[in-house]
């Protein structure tokens, strides 16, 4: 529960939860940055505690005035109530199941019926039921029935399991469950990617569980039995790098086969007269034993019939084994099926629930291997019946999406439990939708639904499946000319998303937006998007009551979508402005004139067409007569783009708005500073001022500090609120008057749509601030000029979307307006080259940013608001850094990223031309052409009687995939790279001098296998597991047997837990200021949170249980913080991926949690699977390997394989070096390790050298007199006397031969205990001993910092003070 609520503030700022409207946050959840610097700022430590802690003095001023968007978040005071209602207490009922014991059953108040159905279902021993009910005292429960609600429930009730009489749909359902718990196993569903089935590899590096066997093992005798020796390919400078391991076999998977057949019967349906009869449905069934057995599935349960394959006979055999399960009919028929049948279900429930469980979202596999294909009776008949798209719970009709996601969003949101209903109904809905969608736009491009217009050719065809629109991303009508044609047409897509993605974020009530989802699919981009009731029986330009469907030409406004859309205005940054339309009158907008505002017939207002929601990035669109500044000019800006809807990303904005807002911070404040001076000179009375310039100092102060956290704007998500700033006293004082309540209200709480209201800002109001002067006004009046502002009074940064669209014309009077508009756009897009690019590569430099492979590089640039367009111009600036050989790591994934996004784009256009039956030949000759070093590849065309031969007969029916040229068939290695190297300088503006695949390998340092790895990633491709020859030069390495499936790529929106989240960011805050229980019991409380509207299994869980196995960690909590960190290894696996960078560290950490649980031979497996992807995903040379290879060769030197540690220990050496720098602590560090592994092994003339380097170091670094410096002077020490020792002994020996006297030398091993306190360091833990005073020191200590803060006395130089409290404080 959460305790000590008081000191929680409701949001800290400048660490605000994000932004509900967050692009960034989308990909990998919030949990991402480093621990350190978790809110995103980059700040250390001590300035977001130092934040954090003012917040909450002011929390009775912050409750009141919470942003007037209903999402209030009503100080953490009503949340503690809230959150008790949620977990009510949970109480047990037993439960009384035909032919089994009597068992209990935990349960909560808030479950339904159908949930305890779920869990017989899933049990061991009742889960071959389906068709049954449960009764209280002979009463039947309603299923939808929640248990609280149910009379005379209570605990110790006894529930009865009640056999019901079957139906068709319940005969069906039946079979389905039972072909799942026989399938159960078998993996094939995660290699084919179907029903949100995904892999885990973790089980086979830990054998089975980690909770029991770390009981079970014996912790001394351990240590033999250990066999260390890691593969070769794993060992510091292997050059080979091998697929196979990454999909290790499990055992488990050898399926234990129960049945030969199972399927539906060719009897069925059963004929009339049998269906009076009770007769439902046949299934023919092949047991192990080879007994060919025909079924009858009836309203009384399963029996045999005496039907054939031949002929049918319906009537009961003798015996008939009638029974209500089918699961009890086969026992009785089949030994083998009773026999394997118990087996399996006992490994099933063995296995982690994490294992099983269904992701949110499908994940795609790149590599599988051949997985025979079994017959199913269940698949097959999904495939051809008509069930495409009706989904099992709302029987016989297909969804209505578009009802049930705007349905969802109607839910109340006023407290706490209404909020976790309704976002965990938006949640659910939109990950159904997602799915929906894919499966029908995979179907439209095999063409297996029909088109709405049939007549028109291929590229204009729309379709309808499922209650979904689907259209191709195709310039249909000439629609884009002027924008790009068919560039623009495939841009528009993720615009339009980007748009949905901030519009559903800011969640404006009554305003609504269509279920999107774009997928990519064997070349064609397929839009998905739910159907506005009534669209479709009118025409647009009936329908359309406000925006444009011609871009601009002809407008139209409307009062209530001014009123919705005026809504989104502040935290989107979306100015309202005119535009005259065809008749020249003036129109007024809030928002760009593409977006198009249509009421539907269900009444709602909904907005579509969003693609220019954000401002246009003008260093990729070149105007006329537009001079950009110098700083764009100097890099080559504008330059020609394929399409002109580029725009600036949603993050770009917030971190420029906050740039410009400290800009006008200090500008406002120096000013106000000096014309108090003055006019305290002339005045002798000044306690009546006191107050003020205190509270000005104080923001001053605010400022500066502020300032330096915040100049790298790391997270788009970062709050603009910055406590007791000037603005928000200059917003009441001066706004009050000459705005609306409601206005006023929003203009409070400054850009972020959720966080405190400045406290200041009321007593401010009340004791006539400084603004009543002239004076006082006019400095802000300057400020604003200066910052662009498009108030005179307040700062409030806003940007017109429509400034240089070619077909909108603005009225006259708002020339200076307009003129305002376009300098802003110039300095924003300035800002992305002059600013973010540079702070990017500094972060990298420093190592807060740490990409492994292109999907987080591409993340690291999107989070600072930087379109991967630039990706050429990052590159550039890399090279031009003088500290270019420590970006190495960086530059090289960059290099493989611009490379395989090259290739995907030639891949698109080069799909599309391929027809169905030679699509794997045409995928192999293309990787060959990329990756083969074989010179001439040639391609396999399909055999002469597979390709049609009528040729344009009739071109205009056919399916989009349809394509039945054989051009792709010559595309040649040479050929393809020129392409690449084209492609690369006219999209990227990159020069890529390089004419062959081994070329780029040998300039750039690039691996084969990550280059594949990418590409398939990028484009979907699935291919076999094994090893390919990449550089033989007399066959290709891949034939068209090793491309196994393409799969769609997906893009949608990820809905939001936002009171989980909040949860979350107080705890991280909470732990940062070393309130390590607190923060642990807010972790907790965010995690339940999490868990309810996301389910298991999701991302942000995924952080939340990583961070809470840290703390318990440090806590001293170990088995927990091992049992919590199996899970997120476990999620990671499943959610992520297999070798995604996140799993690696995920692993990296299990890793440490096993050692401290006396795990030693799990811990270095985890280690070297660690190591293993590492080395497939970005190769050997990358600083977070340093860290890897150092835990290993710690864990080495602890079960004394000193040589093995030595390699991996020297190795982190040489990569510390480089990346660090040689006069880098980290590099003391390694030196340090490295002597203690000489020492061990009794070099010790090795060990004085190294340690004699990181003496150096430390006294350079740290002074004589820090304690690091003194322990390394002290080890120096001790071991000169064991060379010494060890010298005398030898001499002794050379003098007086065999019998010398010779003294015992110490050779120490290491002692489990110093290993890991080793461990620990160089993972960035260190430990607080936690005794309550000390605790109740480090409290005092906080305060006493923060008083200092406050007087703006801070005496300690900055830099201490980060690192030291870094020392306390755990970093991640």
């Amino acid at each position: 529960m959460v305790s000590k609520t008081d000191d929680i503030p409701a949001s800290v700022p400048n660490c605000n939860p994000a932004d509900p409207a967050d692009g960034a946050q989308d990909g990998k959840g919030a949990g991402k940055a480093p621990l350190k610097e978790s809110c995103g700022c980059g700040h250390s430590a001590d300035t977001a505690m130092v934040n954090g802690d003012r917040a909450h003095e002011h929390t009775e001023e912050t409750d009141s005035k919470q942003d007037g968007n209903g999402e209030a978040d009503g100080g953490e005071e009503s949340n503690e109530q809230e959150v008790i209602v949620i977990q009510d207490t949970g109480f047990t009922v037993k439960i009384q199941a035909p032919g089994t014991e009597p068992f209990d059953l935990q349960v909560s108040p808030q479950e339904m019926v159908q949930e305890i159905h779920q869990v017989l279902m899933d049990r061991e021993d009742t889960c071959h039921r389906t068709c049954f009910s449960l009764q209280l005292d002979g009463n039947v429960l309603d299923n939808f029935a929640e248990l609280k609600s149910i009379e005379g429930l209570q605990e110790g009730s006894v529930l009865k399991v009640v056999e019901e009489p079957y139906t068709v749909r319940e005969a069906r359902i039946h079979v389905r469950h039972i072909r799942d718990l026989l399938k159960s196993l078998d993996p094939s569903d995660a290699y084919n990617g179907v029903d949100c089935n995904s892999l885990s590899f973790l089980s086979i590096f830990t054998d089975g569980d980690l909770g029991e066997t770390g009981k079970r093992k014996k912790k001394g005798s351990e240590m033999e039995q250990i066999d260390c020796t890691p593969p070769e390919h794993i060992l510091p400078g292997s050059k080979e790098r091998p697929l196979v391991p990454l999909q290790p076999q499990n055992k488990d998977w050898k399926p234990m086969q129960c049945l030969k057949v199972l399927t539906m019967s060719g009897w069925n349906p059963p004929p009339g007269n049998r269906k009076m009869h009770g007769d439902l449905m046949y299934l023919y069934i092949v047991t192990v034993e080879e007994r060919h057995v025909s079924v009858t599935a009836s309203t009384r349960g399963f029996y045999l019939n005496q039907s054939t394959t031949y002929t049918f006979n319906p009537k009961p055999a003798n015996p008939s084994f009638l029974s209500h399960s089918l699961v009890e009919l086969l026992s009785q028929i089949s030994p083998a099926f009773k026999k394997n049948f118990t087996a399996l279900q006992k490994k099933r429930v063995q296995r982690h629930p994490f294992e099983r469980i269904a992701t949110p979202f499908q994940v795609y596999s790149w590599t599988a291997p051949q997985v025979d294909h079994a017959m199913d009776c269940v698949r097959a008949e999904d495939a051809y019946t008509s069930r495409l798209g009706y989904e099992e719970h709302i029987p016989g009709q297909t969804r209505d999406w578009n009802e049930e996601l705007q349905t969802t969003r109607e839910l109340p949101r006023k407290n706490l439990p209404e909020r976790l209903l309704r976002e965990r109904a938006i949640f659910k809905v939109h990950s159904d939708f997602a799915a929906a969608a894919t499966r029908g736009a995979m179907a439209v491009i095999d063409g297996n639904v029909m088109a709405i217009n049939p007549g028109e050719e291929t590229r204009m065809q729309m379709f309808i499946w499922n209650n979904i629109f689907f259209s191709l991303g195709f310039d249909v009508r000439d629609h884009y000319r002027e924008l790009g044609g068919d560039a623009a047409a495939h841009a528009a897509p993720t615009n339009d998303l980007n748009g949905v993605r901030a519009y559903s974020g800011v969640d404006v009530e009554g305003l609504y937006t269509l279920g999107t989802v774009v997928v990519d699919y064997r070349g064609y981009r397929v839009t998905a998007q739910s159907i506005i009731p009534g669209i479709l029986e009118r025409e647009q330009e009936q329908s359309v009551i406000y925006g444009s469907i011609d871009f601009g030409k002809t407008v139209v406004s409307h009062g209530k979508y001014l009123e919705l859309l005026e809504k989104t205005s502040r935290p989107l940054k979306i100015q309202r402005h005119s535009v005259l339309n065809e008749k020249n009158d003036t129109v007024e907008l809030c928002s760009s004139v593409e977006c198009k505002g249509i009421i539907g017939n269900d009444g709602r207002h909904y907005i579509l067409d969003l693609l220019r929601t954000f401002p246009p990035d003008l260093n990729f669109l070149p105007v006329d007569g537009v001079e950009l500044s110098p700083e764009c000019q100097r890099l080559g800006f504008p330059r020609q783009h394929r399409h002109r809807l580029a725009c600036l990303r949603q993050e770009l904005i917030e971190a420029f708005v906050e740039h410009r807002y400290l800009l006008f911070m200090k500008m406002a404040a120096l000013q106000l500073m000096q014309h108090k001076a003055n006019r305290d000179s002339i005045k002798t009375d000044t306690p009546a001022i006191t107050e003020t310039s205190e509270t000005l100092a104080e923001s001053k102060a605010d400022t500066t500090q502020t300032d330096t956290a915040q100049t790298n704007a790391t997270d788009s998500s970062k709050a603009t609120d910055i406590s007791t700033d000037s603005t928000s006293q200059t917003d009441n004082a001066s706004t009050a008057a000459s705005q609306t309540g409601t206005d006023n209200e929003e203009n409070s709480s400054k850009p972020t749509t959720n966080g405190p209201v400045d406290p200041t800002a009321t007593q401010n109001g009340e004791c006539k601030g400084p603004l009543e002067d002239p004076k006082s006004r006019e400095v802000v009046l300057n400020a604003c000029k200066a910052v662009g502002s498009i108030s005179d009074t307040a700062f409030d940064i806003r940007f017109n979307p429509d400034i240089f669209s070619p077909g909108v014309r603005f009225p006259e009077e708002s020339a200076d307006d307009i003129q305002k508009q376009k300098q802003l756009l110039k300095d924003a897009a300035a800002f992305l080259v002059s600013c973010q690019v540079p702070t990017l590569v500094k972060d990298c430099l420093d190592h807060s940013a740490l990409p492994m492979d292109g999907a987080s590089l591409t993340e690291a640039l999107h989070q600072r608001g930087i379109n991967v367009r630039y990706l050429g111009t990052v590159l550039e600036f890399m090279e031009k850094t003088p500290a270019k050989a420590q970006l190495e790591h960086i530059y090289r994934i960059g290099i493989t990223e611009l490379i395989t996004r090259c290739a995907k784009h030639i891949f698109k256009t080069y799909l599309q031309g391929v027809e169905l039956s030679a699509l794997s030949a045409a995928v192999s000759h293309f990787l060959n052409c990329f990756l083969s070093s074989f010179p001439d590849a040639v391609a396999h065309l399909p055999p002469d009687e597979l390709v049609s031969r009528r040729k344009n007969r009739k071109r205009r029916n056919r399916v989009p995939g349809g394509g039945d040229n054989t051009a792709w068939a010559s595309l040649t290695p040479s050929e393809l790279w020129k392409n690449i190297a084209s492609e690369a300088q006219s999209y990227y503006h990159f020069t890529l001098q390089c004419e062959s695949v081994d070329q780029v390998v040998e300039k750039f340092g690039l691996q084969k296998i990550t280059l594949l790895r990418e590409i398939s990633v990028k484009t979907g491709i699935q291919i076999l597991i094994k090893e390919y020859n990449f550089d033989s030069r007399h066959k290709p390495a891949f034939t068209e047997e090793d491309i196994l499936n393409i799969f769609p790529v997906v893009k949608h929106v990820n809905p939001k837990a936002t009171d989980a989240f909040h949860f979350f960011q107080s705890g991280q805050a909470k732990v940062q200021q070393g309130f390590l229980k607190e923060g642990c019991e807010l972790i907790n409380e965010a995690l339940n949170l999490f868990n309810n509207v996301y389910g298991a299994m999701h991302v942000e869980i995924c952080s939340c249980l990583r961070l809470l196995a840290r703390l318990n960690y440090i806590l001293g909590d170990h088995p927990e913080a091992l049992s919590n960190q199996q899970k997120a290894v476990l999620m990671s696996e499943r959610v992520l991926g297999i070798e995604h960078p996140n799993t690696i560290q995920e692993y990296m950490h299990l890793a440490l949690y096993c050692f401290a649980n006396n795990q030693l031979s799990t811990a270095l497996k985890l280690l070297y699977r660690a190591r293993y992807l590492m080395l497939l995903i970005c190769g050997e040379d990358h600083p977070e390997m340093a860290l890897l290879d150092s835990n290993i060769g710690l864990v080495l030197h602890g079960v004394m394989e000193y040589d093995l540690s030595l390699r991996f220990l020297e190795n982190a050496l040489t990569i510390n070096t480089k990346y660090h720098g040689p006069r880098s602590l980290k590099v003391a560090l390694s030196h340090h390790l490295v002597a203690r592994v000489y020492e061990s092994k009794a070099e010790f003339r090795s060990a004085l050298q190294h340690e004699k380097e990181g003496y150096t170091i430390y006294k350079n670094q740290m002074g004589e007199a820090h304690e690091k410096t003194k322990e390394s002077s002290e080890y120096l020490k001790y071991l000169t006397q064991q060379a010494v020792a060890l010298q005398r002994t030898m001499n002794e020996i050379y003098k007086n031969g065999s019998n010398a006297s010779i003294m015992p030398l110490k050779f120490t091993a290491p002692s489990m205990a110093t290993i890991l306190d080793q461990l620990n360091i160089i993972n960035g833990i260190i430990f607080i001993p936690l005794s309550p005073k000390d605790l109740e020191n480090l409290k005092a200590e906080v305060q006493r910092r923060q008083q200092l803060q406050e007087l703006g006395k801070s005496e300690e130089p900055a830099e201490d003070r980060s690192l030291e409290l870094e020392d306390k404080i755990p970093i991640d």
